[in-house]
């Protein structure tokens, strides 16, 4: 529901898992360079702690500069850059000291899609709807996330998770993550069924 609050602390301090779950369907509000877009995450991934060989924080990494987030309080942003050019929104989830986060992978643009497009496509003619946010680089792009937002609360401007709509058990599916060399077949990306704005 747009307007609705942001999401608080307790929603993000559980295991990913379930924060990927419910995340689904939720909005995130982006007031960033003081242009309002909306939109409602449809595809998530969870990493699920230092045991989880595919993150950012396993145990044989540790806590580095760039990671530093992900060992903070749950319900923060973890933004990185993927091959040095995409910037990438995960949310810190569970406890302090405990990394886990999930990883933002799609979004269906809401308000604000002019905005949206012309980020995407600054040069060209904007491509197809379902391609603005189909992915966690494309979606970055489109909300004007960057790496000045890593460690930004959720709960505050110009970056926010609030309420959307219910997704029910029947309506979700769950598989294994993707783009990823380890732990590959772990069943903890979630998408909205049949919703053409999930990542191919």
């Amino acid at each position: 529901m747009i307007g609705a609050a942001p999401l608080d602390t307790a929603f993000y301090a559980r295991p990913a898992e379930a924060v990927a779950r419910d995340l689904l369907g939720t909005l995130i509000v982006s007031t960033v360079g003081d242009e309002t877009t909306i939109a409602r995450i449809v595809e998530t991934e969870a990493y699920i702690g230092p045991h989880d060989p595919a993150s950012h924080a396993a145990e044989r990494i540790g806590r580095t500069s760039r990671n530093a987030t992900m060992f903070g309080a749950p319900g923060f942003a973890y933004i990185y850059r993927s091959y040095g050019i995409h910037w990438c929104l995960n949310v810190v989830t569970d406890t302090v000291g405990f990394p886990a986060a999930v990883l933002i992978r799609a979004i269906e643009p809401v308000a604000g899609i002019e905005t949206m497009r012309r980020r995407r496509w600054p040069d060209r003619e904007p491509g197809p709807d379902t391609h603005i946010g189909s992915g966690p680089g494309r979606l970055g792009v489109a909300l004007g996330i960057t790496g000045t937002l890593d460690g930004h609360p959720l709960e505050q401007p110009p970056l926010q998770i609030t309420a959307g709509t219910v997704v029910g058990p029947t309506r979700f599916t769950k598989g294994p993550r993707v783009g990823i060399t380890r732990a590959m077949d772990w069943p903890l990306r979630f998408s909205i069924r049949g919703n053409p704005h999930v990542s191919r």
